[in-house]
């Protein structure tokens, strides 16, 4: 792997992580990758991260592995068809009322240009060795409050996650990598992903641009991963630490808390 600029990060952190499905590394290429192997068959995008994620090594996908909406999002589709461009689709399968509802989000959901990506690589982020564009996870809702609480830890960025009911994959592979927003949806709410029975319902499916890859890595590394205020066994002892905690910073200020009294 020559070509390969060196990773500019140390991924060790991200072991520390029992996902049931491994973090996979997303890049996306213009020309074909030399040494990797093509995936076998066609599948759409969400059920190719969960290959991604039992595959024995890296590999990479054309457009004539991909079977769904993930050509036009790509960039791979010559055209969206007509019929589908016009809502048809969506009031078919009884997802909207009528086409006019459908017909809106084509105007809404990310795509990249036709020509400018011809592949797109996987590889489990244990096996990677290419410095990622995306960076897909799926977790437990706890897990995944790490990973954006790293984001967040010395930025304060705000989680702003965004979604339609169809064309989930365009907003966990496009929108991420257009606009370097970390985003987020939940599987079991998306229709394709659903139908296909691509991954199970319940999780949290992460997508993060390489704007943040290193920024959230590095704070794993340094930040609390369990917070104090979750390792007590009641909510009233909670409370308890909570009000001491912002009488101890009022007294400080030479004032009183003005949050509730312990003996209320």
């Amino acid at each position: 792997m020559s070509e390969w600029k060196p990773l500019k990060y140390d991924f060790s952190i991200w072991k520390k992580f029992d996902f049931e499905i491994p973090a996979i590394a997303v890049k996306f290429l213009y020309y074909r990758p030399e040494g990797v192997k093509q995936k076998e068959g066609h599948s759409a995008l969400c059920e190719i991260f969960a290959e991604a994620g039992k595959a024995d090594g890296p590999f990479y996908i054309d457009k004539t592995n991909e079977d769904c909406m993930g050509k036009v999002l790509l960039g791979w589709a010559d055209e969206i068809p007509p019929f589908a461009n016009s809502g048809q689709i969506g009031e078919m399968f009884k997802i909207f009322e009528e086409p006019r509802a459908n017909q809106r989000l084509y105007d809404k959901f990310y795509e990249l240009k036709p020509g400018v990506v011809n592949y797109v690589m996987y590889a489990k982020l244990e096996d990677c060795f290419f410095d990622p564009d995306l960076l897909l996870v799926c977790c437990e809702a706890i897990d995944g409050e790490k990973i954006l609480r790293a984001m967040s830890y010395k930025t304060g960025e705000m989680w702003t996650p965004m979604a339609t009911p169809v064309l989930g994959c365009s907003w966990l592979y496009a929108y991420p990598y257009l606009t370097g927003k970390v985003n987020y949806v939940f599987t079991g709410m998306h229709f394709g992903m659903r139908a296909r029975k691509a991954l199970p319902a319940g999780k949290l499916l992460m997508s993060i641009p390489f704007d943040w890859i290193g920024t959230i890595t590095e704070n794993l590394n340094e930040m609390p991963w369990e917070l104090d205020a979750y390792l007590y066994d009641t909510r009233d002892e909670w409370v308890i630490a909570e009000e001491e905690a912002y009488a101890e910073l009022a007294a400080k200020a030479g004032g009183e808390s003005p949050f509730m009294k312990l003996d209320e």
